[in-house]
């Protein structure tokens, strides 16, 4: 019998992470490279699958991301992730990234937001079944939903791709 629980609570597994830029993590203009974001974004992403699964996790895709405004050197950036959908053994963590000055009191900067397909594997690296999210409150169903349609337009966008290759195998041949 798993230890592992049939559902949890979309709270259990939130996570928040602040990390200072520094001088190394910039590009010639004097902004923080993306990757560099997207690489924490990553991290903090894998800890809260992880958590909410019970186990190992693996990226399986991350959906567009779009940074709205610029994270300079000294900004303190500021990571808020939970699992906002689940499948049988996948799940859809959305991130959202803000920033503000280390040196002064003052609001927070939208960055950006992304959403990360993560699946959960066992130790030897097959899908394993994950416990169902439950929504907590409003903001968490509408989380849900939206995570159900961009998991929509994620499998069309397969299927349209296959097709594609399909018919153009058929043309070759």
């Amino acid at each position: 019998m798993s230890d592992t629980p049939a559902s949890r609570p979309s709270s259990a597994a939130r996570l928040s992470l602040s990390h200072i830029t520094a001088q190394n993590e910039t590009n010639l203009l004097g902004t923080v490279h993306g990757g560099v974001i997207m690489t924490l974004v990553d991290s903090v992403a894998g800890v809260v699958a992880a958590r909410h699964s019970g186990g190992p996790a693996v990226t399986a895709s991350m959906d567009e991301m779009q940074f709205l405004v610029p994270v300079r050197v000294g900004d303190v950036v500021h990571f808020t992730a939970q699992v906002n959908w689940t499948g049988r053994s996948s799940m859809e963590i959305g991130v959202r990234i803000t920033a503000d000055r280390w040196d002064s009191v003052g609001p927070q900067m939208h960055v950006a937001t992304a959403y990360l397909v993560f699946v959960a594997v066992d130790a030897d690296g097959q899908p394993r079944t994950v416990p169902q999210v439950e929504p907590e409150n409003d903001e968490d169903r509408r989380r849900m939903r939206e995570a159900e349609i961009r998991r929509s337009h994620r499998l069309a966008r397969r299927k349209a791709i296959i097709a594609s290759r399909e018919d153009l195998d058929d043309a070759v041949r």
